[in-house]
């Protein structure tokens, strides 16, 4: 098969859809891999080591697009691509379509097959593509949210874990799942007091069992979370439904509770957004103020570091992208329900339940 590897486009995202060692085990197989020049120098990949592994370096951006029949990329194509992208084209990326009205009917209009990272299943009925920047995300959340309570930044000018003789900053994680857990063990980590909430029973023992003595739980409900929200300094929104737009769980009105400086973290916005007032930011100008609460809803937080996203990204998707490669994306899908759920549209149907509910559209099984 013929792949390519276009370099990102999207503000501040230097991550790259494969590593130079992701391409040698795709040549070994005997697929040809077309990489854009420069797309991997924002992880650390030089085009040498590309070369090196049996790429072929593409000068622009049209000709990955033109040649391939499979695009390996990291975050779904933004309007600059649209129209690059070819009827029968094998696209295997994050797309998030539940919150992207536009982007949707692009891919529709392109007869493309889109298979999202974000849906795609193993065998527990787990997300193993989305695990690895979740972890990332959830770590990144507590970073910035720490960043972002310092004065100059807009926040309270507070110290997460405080020092000896003042109290550490609270902070409040919605949602425990990978995000969460992982949000919850780096404040925890740095001091902080952690309340993490979930609807689940049995995921909140599971957290009170293996997390430090200062993470405690919650079960969520719009009565509890208020009652958490004017002593919280850092919020920390994490919930997900697999394909599905995010609900909120903080509704503009609740931002009264909360006192001036507090900084609430949306890693929820790449699928809506789980607070009502949050709008997807970027790097470059990540936050702003609704109420006096400070906002931070960048939607590709792992871009700020490329490295360790890509190489943890790759480790996750290769074996996906090899087995896609090998078999074609309809016998490949065939051989792995977990695979086929994320097939999201094909030739112009949407293809994932979620997807079409989100905009009221029609809605095709993959097996039609």
């Amino acid at each position: 098969m013929i792949i390519g590897v276009p370099k990102e486009i999207k503000n501040n995202e230097n991550r790259v859809g494969v590593t130079p060692a992701g391409v040698k085990e795709l040549v070994s197989k005997g697929h040809h891999v077309y990489v854009q020049k420069t797309a991997g120098e924002g992880s650390g990949f030089s085009d040498e080591e590309y070369i090196s592994a049996g790429a072929t370096m593409l000068e622009t951006i049209e000709k990955v697009y033109d040649i391939a029949e499979m695009i390996v990329k990291v975050k779904e194509p933004i309007e600059p691509e649209y129209a690059l992208v070819k009827k029968g084209q094998v696209l295997f990326t994050y797309f998030h379509f539940a919150s992207e009205r536009e982007l949707t009917e692009a891919m529709l209009a392109s007869g493309a097959i889109c298979i999202a990272y974000e849906t795609v299943k193993d065998r527990e009925g787990r997300l193993p593509l989305l695990v690895p920047m979740s972890e990332v995300a959830g770590r990144m959340s507590v970073q910035e949210g720490a960043r972002f309570l310092e004065k100059p930044q807009g926040g309270k000018g507070m110290l997460l874990g405080g020092v000896p003789g003042v109290k550490p900053a609270k902070v409040l994680i919605l949602g425990a799942g990978v995000v969460g857990r992982n949000a919850a063990l780096m404040a925890a980590g740095l001091g902080a007091d952690v309340t993490i909430t979930d609807i689940s029973l049995p995921v909140l023992r599971h957290v009170a069992e293996v997390m430090p003595k200062n993470v405690k739980t919650l079960y969520s409900s719009r009565h509890n979370i208020e009652s958490e929200l004017p002593t919280t300094d850092l919020v920390i929104g994490s919930v997900l439904i697999p394909g599905a737009k995010a609900p909120w769980l903080i509704t503009k009105d609740m931002l009264k509770l909360m006192t001036p400086g507090t900084v609430i973290v949306d890693v929820a916005i790449d699928q809506g957004g789980c607070f009502e007032t949050s709008v997807p930011t970027t790097h470059s100008d990540p936050t702003y103020s609704v109420d006096d609460v400070l906002h931070y809803a960048v939607a590709n937080i792992p871009g700020a570091v490329p490295r360790t996203s890509t190489l943890a990204l790759t480790n996750a998707t290769l074996p996906y992208a090899i087995r896609l490669a090998d078999l074609g994306w309809k016998e490949a899908c065939k051989k792995d329900a977990g695979l086929a759920d994320g097939v999201n549209i094909v030739d112009g149907k949407i293809t994932f339940k979620a997807v079409a509910e989100a905009f009221d559209m029609p809605y095709t099984p993959l097996s039609l």
